[in-house]
């Protein structure tokens, strides 16, 4: 019981110091125009070696400019949620995405998205593998 004591006191006496000391920087940075050190924040940048940063990347619209991919009858579809798609049309969304340039599919997600399209969620985790593979494949060692 005393050793628990000892170290939840420890702990105390180190945390509570260090708390104070980051809040203090960061409220530091802030006065002198610095970006803060909040964990909470999200990266920045993309490694590309993540799942969700992938998914994050596809989706994130980086340019505000609608680009159609020759997939204008997908435009019907706007604002209908991910899991309300039947076959037929689960099917045209996955033809389109298997017709495709791989340079193109980052793209055209973006697009989707900025239109305010969701793709049926199968059509999703198929396009987040072929980017996977694709990106895989560009950063493999040359043998």
């Amino acid at each position: 019981m005393i050793v628990s004591l000892i170290i939840l006191a420890s702990l105390f006496a180190i945390g509570l110091p260090l708390y104070v000391l980051h809040h203090w920087e960061n409220r530091r940075k802030e006065m002198n125009g610095l970006p803060k050190d909040d964990v909470n924040e999200p990266l920045q940048q993309c490694c590309g070696m993540h799942m969700t940063c992938e998914k994050d990347s596809l989706l994130t619209a980086v340019s505000s400019e609608v680009v159609y991919y020759d997939d204008e009858e997908l435009d019907e579809f706007k604002g209908r949620p991910a899991d309300q798609y039947n076959d037929a049309e689960t099917e045209m969304f996955r033809d389109i995405l298997f017709t495709m340039l791989p340079e193109d599919i980052a793209g055209w997600a973006r697009s989707l998205q900025l239109r305010g399209i969701e793709m049926p969620e199968i059509v999703k985790e198929e396009l987040l593998m072929i980017v996977t593979e694709a990106r895989n494949q560009r950063n493999a060692p040359a043998s």
